[in-house]
């Protein structure tokens, strides 16, 4: 198969588009014929090297993988060749207690498809049974594409570890981010009210369109005196941070 790797870490003169082994699967993977592959920063780092990980070489980055089944183990029996699925990016043991109870990022075994595991740049992927998710024609195998890792981190960020309730109010940074973007359409799903912040009129429509509450430009305000007046100086219940110490203070 054709897929886009790097032999050694470096900057993007390293990609090299190349003939590659297709990945063959045991019982309870699916193959999944890759119809779009999203870009992520981590496949910037991954590439650039990360002190102290060792990755298996030549690698496919990726972690953001959409396409059609193309092939099933003779155990799988929910999917069959055609279906669209998205592949979901988390590779953990299946069998400790933290994956039993639904906390997969805790595993020692936890691993990132594209990081520690071959990744979607590629005519095909694997992947086992309980990371294939089937998706509707809805959207576009693109749009599909733009979901996996960005919403799987805002759902942790905001539903498991941040408890989010309905009625609560949340205030979420950079709206034109995917991750941002991402917790914009849960936290209202979630039944919350949403203040978020960003920079230019764009994207602070584009957050009114996918359910923000409250915009604020923190080019031209001072984000927490706003969300003072917004919330009548009571503050907010959650703020979903992903930025770093730029917004610590």
């Amino acid at each position: 198969m054709k897929a886009v790797v790097f032999y050694e870490h470096g900057g993007v003169d390293k990609l090299t588009y190349a003939d590659m082994e297709k990945p063959k699967i045991s019982p309870y993977e699916v193959l999944v014929k890759v119809k779009a592959c999203a870009l992520n920063h981590l496949d910037i780092w991954v590439r650039q090297g990360l002190p102290g990980v060792e990755i298996l070489m030549p690698h496919i980055s990726g972690s953001d993988s959409v396409g059609e089944v193309a092939e099933v183990g003779i155990e799988v029996k929910n999917f069959r060749p055609g279906d669209r699925v998205i592949v979901a990016p988390g590779v953990r043991c299946r069998k400790c207690v933290y994956c039993i109870t639904n906390s997969d990022s805790m595993c020692n075994s936890f691993k990132i498809m594209g990081f520690q595991v071959q990744g979607g740049y590629a005519e095909f992927v694997k992947a086992h049974v309980d990371n294939i998710i089937p998706i509707s024609q809805k959207l576009s195998f693109e749009e599909w594409a733009a979901v996996p890792l960005v919403f799987v981190t805002a759902w942790h960020m905001l539903i498991t570890r941040g408890q989010l309730r309905p009625g609560e109010q949340v205030l979420i940074h950079a709206a034109g981010s995917g991750i941002g973007s991402a917790a914009i359409q849960i936290a209202r799903l979630a039944g919350a009210r949403v203040i978020t912040t960003a920079r230019g009129k764009e994207k602070l429509e584009k957050a009114k369109q996918l359910g923000a509450d409250e915009v604020i430009d923190y080019s031209k305000e001072n984000y927490a005196d706003k969300v003072k007046g917004i919330t009548n100086n009571k503050g907010v219940d959650l703020i979903f941070e992903h930025i770093g110490p730029d917004t610590w203070e």
